[in-house]
């Protein structure tokens, strides 16, 4: 491996018989090792019968600032710093950005060592057209950012790629279905390339239904891109008092959905009123 640099390194989500030859080697050679968990690294090590001859230092999310500048002074200095977190791919989702930026700024090398991503695995094995896709990291804890976060995908065309906790996924499909509507397709991702792998497929309803009994295990999810045709207002009511309820101004909501899904703001606007006073009667 070349010496002198930062080496990120994708580790195996589940299979230990996913880890490349380059991270074998890379774990064994370079001169220091920041690991998000270091024991878990140490037991990766040791599974794949690597002696970490290098320095192990922790780099996960709390401490990830503070341990930028001495790791930079390594690699300019000639040293090899690989970079490995629990599983996947560093910085993505995981610790890592900081100091690839901060590389980049000081123009110093970066490589990476590509291998196992639960995002790709996930879009593989969903069934769903992938052709073109888009990556939101983990799905927003409170509902109300959630439904937000999922008023930006109701004409999203991409397919869209997400982690949720196991605790969180019932909540999070039971609001996909309010805003989205129970009929968009998706695939819930379980335990990837691990023992218990699972991957259920079907329509938001369905889906949000089975996760009603509680699901463990890390989660992907994909879900379909939004089709071609054109939004009737009065469908995307639910979604504006969603983010009326989150906070902002009816008009604000009402904008903001009309322009996602490609309706007029006043036809819109109108659409809530009427409900509203529907409603009240």
């Amino acid at each position: 491996m070349t010496q002198g640099g930062l080496v990120l390194a994708a580790t195996p989500l589940g299979q230990i018989g996913d880890a490349s030859e380059r991270l074998r080697e890379a774990l064994g050679s370079a001169d220091i090792v920041a690991a998000e968990d270091t024991r878990r690294t140490r037991s990766l090590a040791a599974a794949l019968g690597v002696e970490i001859r290098g320095r192990v230092v922790s780099f996960y999310d709390h401490v990830e600032t503070a341990r930028v500048p001495a790791l930079l002074d390594d690699i300019a200095a000639g040293r090899t710093v690989l970079l490995v977190t629990d599983a996947g791919m560093p910085s993505v989702s995981d610790p890592g950005y900081r100091l690839v930026a901060a590389c980049a700024e000081r123009e110093l090398p970066v490589t990476c060592l590509p291998g196992p991503s639960a995002v790709t695995t996930a879009l593989a094995l969903s069934a769903l057209p992938v052709d073109r896709f888009c990556f939101d990291g983990f799905a927003p804890r409170k509902s109300g950012q959630r439904k937000e976060w999922l008023g930006t995908l109701v004409s999203e065309r991409r397919a869209c790629v997400f982690f949720e906790a196991p605790h969180r996924l019932a909540e999070c499909l039971a609001d996909a279905v309010e805003i989205l509507g129970g009929d968009r397709r998706a695939a819930v991702c379980r335990e990837l390339t691990k023992t218990y792998e699972e991957v259920v497929r079907g329509t938001l309803a369905e889906l949000a239904e089975w996760a009603a009994g509680g699901v463990r295990g890390e989660i992907t999810v994909v879900l379909e891109g939004a089709s071609a045709t054109v939004a009737d207002p009065e469908d995307l009511v639910a979604q504006v008092e969603a983010r009326a309820a989150a906070g902002l101004r009816l008009k604000d909501a009402s904008a903001e959905i009309a322009e996602v899904a490609g309706v007029s703001r006043r036809e819109l606007y109108d659409a809530v009123l009427a409900a509203r006073r529907a409603a009240t009667d």
